[in-house]
């Protein structure tokens, strides 16, 4: 009678949890999966017959990280932390505003053009004490069409004391099915500055599309450091088309174009800003008039700030809005005329 002799394990190979994980922690699920899908879009669920969460090129991360160098009139802001995983990915950041030399420009970019099923990003940007920074996209984000799945993105800013950033990506575009969903925190200290601006279209509007896309849910939370993560400022969307629209007055009216900037500094009077935001505003549509345009403005809880809203049909209008209200923040709080940005 013959017996099988169990297989001898090889003392020299490691356990399986103590083997490295692969790609590293941060091509874990953990680091790269939001905690939370809204319901929305996580109803998707993923297809086993695509190409699945985790593939290569499906996980794009990026890390900056920014700090003061150098001192007296030579002291800049520089990038001293720099970690990026194809999609995600910058260009080396530019000190072109003559008025602010000491202030890095930096664009974000994707090498895949767009967001497709099963995409994972998440990006993480720190700010250093006394650091003043300017982000924004190589080109408006667009989130292709999916036929299974979802996509994600993460994004985490932290602003240390003193510091002053603008966030400001170019408009988001969701194709015709597309299930996406975005989550925005910021980590913001009481005595820094921060203009994050944020803009959606209905589609590809040129084409005649109009909110064609499945699910669109973005949130966007603002919190001080201490204690337990202060809350400031919430923005919680979720847009789900019927029959081509997004009814509602509270939500987009029928309108094409969603747009919003939030401004909080402890620089300037929260009541000024949200006077300053007016003005603007009334100046822009009055010189680029568009019939189907309503803004509104309002100071944000604990006089942290202040924050416009912008709805229409016509992208140059939402455009000229977006980018004179920022430009009159930058100026406002610093002093100083802020730059034609480079596209």
């Amino acid at each position: 009678m013959s017996t099988l002799a169990a297989p001898v394990a090889d003392a020299a190979a490691p356990a399986a949890a103590d083997r490295p994980l692969y790609g590293g922690p941060r091509l874990q699920p953990a680091h790269f999966e939001p905690a939370r899908v809204p319901v929305e879009v996580a109803r998707y669920g993923t297809d086993p017959h695509t190409l699945p969460v985790g593939s290569p090129g499906k996980v794009g991360v990026l890390e900056l990280e920014f700090a003061l160098r150098g001192a007296g009139d030579a002291q800049r802001t520089e990038l001293v932390r720099h970690f990026q995983k194809s999609p995600l990915q910058i260009m080396r950041p530019l000190y072109y505003n003559p008025a602010r030399p000491d202030m890095p420009y930096t664009y974000l970019m994707t090498t895949g053009g767009g967001i497709l099923h099963n995409d994972r990003h998440r990006t993480d940007l720190v700010f250093g004490a006394g650091t003043s920074a300017h982000l924004t996209t190589q080109a408006h984000t667009k989130v292709y069409r999916m036929a299974s799945g979802y996509a994600t993105s993460l994004v985490h800013l932290d602003i240390a004391e003193g510091a002053y950033v603008e966030y400001l990506p170019d408009p988001l575009i969701p194709y015709t099915d597309a299930r996406f969903y975005q989550r925005t925190a910021v980590t913001l200290h009481p005595k820094s500055t921060l203009i994050l601006g944020e803009t959606i279209y209905a589609g590809r509007l040129s084409r005649g599309e109009r909110h064609a896309y499945a699910a669109l849910a973005s949130d966007l939370e603002i919190r001080h450091p201490r204690p337990e993560g202060t809350p400031v400022a919430f923005d919680r969307v979720r847009l789900v088309p019927r029959g081509g629209r997004v009814a509602g007055p509270g939500v987009l009216g029928g309108r094409d174009i969603v747009s919003s900037l939030y401004v909080l500094t402890p620089l300037v009077p929260a009541r000024e800003v949200a006077d300053a935001l007016h003005a603007v505003v009334e100046r822009t549509l009055a010189a680029v008039p568009d019939p189907a345009a309503r803004a509104g403005v309002s100071v944000l809880p604990h006089d942290a700030g202040a924050w416009l809203r912008h709805v229409g049909d016509d992208t140059v209008t939402s455009t000229a809005v977006a980018t004179a209200a920022a430009a009159a923040m930058h100026e406002l709080i610093t002093g100083r005329p802020a730059p034609v940005i480079r596209k």
